[in-house]
């Protein structure tokens, strides 16, 4: 079996203003980096839309398809912007997530990754903000539980920026385990330590501005990996944000390629141990493009790796 790589070109019609930091060429960047990477390529399909009510409410679908402009851009808040081509984006965004769960779940491919835009892990149960419009990681895991009948998902976000929505939308789900590392302070000035969820369900781990490589596995090995271990998942999700890069012009971590293929290796390692190697990440932030397609490569690289071995065992 294979690594299968889920993208759809609607997420280049997904067009923002002039500047904007999550632009169409970081879809470049990053399928550009995965171009000779012998890969499973599968077209992200639109979402269903009860996949998408699993996590929010019709009443924000509504507002999302209602705001959506025939021309220009509209802007939900300073940072959130559609365009004419943003809705189907959004919706193959969530599907893209939904059908790499399908795929793994389904023996199909090894493990997966998600290289769709908009990304996800900021939207709330009915808010898009921070260039996100549905909760994608989070979508996959409820899909993941309820059609396809797992006990309990981790959910593991290392973008440099809290996963709010994320959190938003499992919090309230002892099936779900959610754990992030981010910078703090930051945007969006969530992820305080004592934020536990209804069940000790969620970890939030803030980092001091310049935390480096050294920190950011420190903190993983102290804090994230031993709570992913115990709770012993059917399915690990990665929100894959690589703005914690010390050249992401966002934020002000500093970790390298090389700590971002640590803390991969380390998720494979635990979904071997406990799920059999059943792995969906799915890309969020990173804007630093030559950056941004070097963490993705090396993230990528990881996971197939594991699905090499995994044939050879």
């Amino acid at each position: 079996m294979k690594t299968a790589l889920i993208t759809h070109t609607d997420c280049l019609d997904h067009v923002t203003p002039p500047g904007h930091p999550e632009q169409v060429a970081r879809m470049d960047a990053v399928l550009g980096a995965l171009q000779g990477m012998d890969l499973h390529r599968v077209s992200a399909p639109m979402a269903a839309e009860d996949d998408v009510l699993r996590a929010h409410p019709k009443s924000h679908l509504d507002s999302i398809r209602r705001a959506a402009p025939t021309e220009g851009w509209v802007s939900l808040d300073a940072d959130t912007h559609m365009s004419q081509g943003t809705l189907a984006a959004v919706w193959r965004s969530a599907g893209g997530a939904v059908r790499a769960v399908d795929l793994v779940l389904g023996g199909d491919v090894a493990n997966a990754f998600v290289a769709m835009r908009p990304p996800g892990h900021h939207a709330e149960r009915t808010t898009a903000m921070g260039f996100c419009f549905f909760g994608n990681v989070a979508i996959a895991a409820k899909h993941a539980l309820d059609h396809h009948g797992l006990r309990r998902v981790a959910i593991v976000d290392f973008d440099v920026h809290h996963g709010n929505g994320t959190q938003d939308l499992v919090e309230d789900d002892p099936r779900i385990l959610f754990c992030s590392t981010h910078q703090s302070p930051l945007y969006p000035g969530t992820g305080a330590a004592d934020e536990t969820g209804v069940d000790d369900n969620v970890v939030n781990v803030p980092l001091d501005e310049g935390t480096n490589g050294r920190g950011f596995r420190a903190a993983m090995e102290r804090r994230v990996l031993p709570r992913v271990d115990a709770f012993k998942p059917d399915l690990i999700i990665i929100s894959a944000g690589f703005d914690a890069h010390r050249d992401d012009p966002l934020a002000g971590l500093a970790l390298v390629e090389d700590d971002f293929t640590w803390i991969t290796q380390a998720l494979c390692d635990l979904a071997d141990k406990h799920c059999a190697g059943r792995v969906v990440s799915c890309l969020e932030g990173g804007y630093d493009l030559t950056a941004l397609g070097a963490c993705a490569a090396a993230h990528v690289n990881v996971l197939r790796e594991q699905s090499d071995g995994r044939n050879a065992g």
